[in-house]
Order: structure tokens, then C-alpha cells, then sequence
């Protein structure tokens, strides 16, 4: 209907905070008469458990079903420098990228701050990066977010610390 506005729980897709804020934020654009923006695909998914889950973009199943060609790195956050000194070495980074183009499809962690790690992941998505783009951006050393950085590189063959 027009001039009737919904968000949240009471339209399609997840029923997350997160994801309510950004479609009321894109509804008042909407409505200031400027373009709204909300990119359900690079919303983040989190649950807070221990270890914490996260993950934005698609699984492996998902590309397979698909018919999309991917590439998948892998790091354990036993090979994270931080995760082995915090006691948490429980849990791993996959980064799923498109075959052809390297552009970021899927990130899925499991471990220590997973619900931080994953917003570098859904920045890169949102505008469409690759995972060379990640794995040529220099962390800062010793951080979890290094794992990010190592399953970039992974995506590729290429993990320095695995």
C-alpha cells in the first residue's frame, strides 16, 4: 500500500535487530525522499553462543545447489596467535569466494568475537571485494581478525600461518 511502511518482524526475512534498524533507516530515506539502501545479502547473521557463530553470504551447500563455482579457505583459530594466548583456540574462518572473480560470497566463523570478526567480512561484501582485497590489507598483529586475513589468503592456496 502506499505511504504504509513496515519493518522488522513483521516483513520478510530474519527477525534480527540489526536487521530492523537498517530497514527502518532505509524506509526514512524513503520517506525524506532520498534512495534507500538495505542489501539483505550482506546481512549478518550471529549467535551468541560459546564459541560464538557468525556468518554473512552463502554456505557451500547453497553454491553447490546453485551451480556456482567457488573456492573455499579454511583456517583453524588453533593457528591464531591471540586465540592460542586467550585459552580459546576452539574454531575456524571459512571464506567462500566465486571461482572466476574472487569476489567474497560467503564468511562463516565460529570462535572467540565471531560476532566482531564478521563485520570486516560484510564491509568487504557489501562492496563486492574480493578475497585478495582482504589478504593484501595488513592486521595488526597479534589479533583474531588475523584468522580473517589467513582464510583470505587461504581462498587462494596460500595461508602463511597453516
Amino acid at each position: 500500500l502506499p505511504g504504509v511502511w513496515a519493518v522488522g518482524d513483521v516483513v520478510r526475512g530474519p527477525m534480527l535487530a540489526h536487521k530492523a534498524m537498517e530497514e527502518a533507516v532505509m524506509v526514512a530515506e524513503l520517506m525524506a525522499g532520498q534512495s534507500g539502501h538495505c542489501n539483505f545479502d550482506t546481512i549478518p547473521w550471529v549467535i551468541y553462543t560459546s564459541p560464538e557463530i557468525a556468518w554473512v553470504g552463502k554456505t557451500e551447500q547453497q553454491l553447490k545447489a546453485e551451480g556456482v563455482a567457488y573456492r573455499a579457505g579454511k583456517i583453524p583459530f588453533l593457528a591464531n596467535g591471540r586465540a592460542l594466548g586467550m585459552g580459546a583456540p576452539t574454531g575456524f574462518v571459512k571464506m567462500l569466494a566465486c571461482a572466476e572473480t574472487d569476489r567474497i560470497l560467503g564468511v562463516h566463523i565460529i570462535g572467540a568475537n565471531a560476532s566482531e570478526l564478521i563485520a570486516e567480512a560484510v564491509v568487504t561484501m557489501e562492496f563486492h571485494g574480493a578475497a585478495e582485497d582482504l589478504a593484501r590489507i595488513c592486521h595488526a598483529h597479534p589479533t583474531l581478525s588475523e584468522a580473517v586475513h589467513e582464510a583470505a589468503l587461504a581462498v587462494d592456496k596460500r595461508p602463511l600461518h597453516f
